[in-house]
């Protein structure tokens, strides 16, 4: 904690393999859960909820449930 830089260091071969850079978060209360939860509550069975969200002047991002992430990760890089 308080250190700069990458929150999860791989490898070089895992970093390179993967492709990504992980920042980690832990935090009592965040407003994009809520919009998560209300995206499952919406998304029809066996299908994968997805939220975007978008601040103003500041670039779209993409909100995925971990396991799937990795899940897609997996098979891209296979």
């Amino acid at each position: 904690m308080g250190a700069g830089g990458e929150d999860i260091l791989f490898s070089a071969g895992a970093g390179q393999r993967l492709g990504i850079s992980v920042e980690c978060k832990s935090r009592d209360r965040i407003a994009v859960y809520g919009y998560y939860d209300q995206a499952k509550t919406n998304t029809p069975e066996a299908r994968e909820a997805v939220v975007v969200i978008k601040q103003n002047r500041r670039c779209p991002l993409v909100v995925v449930d971990a396991e799937y992430f990795f899940r897609l990760l997996k098979e891209a890089r296979s």
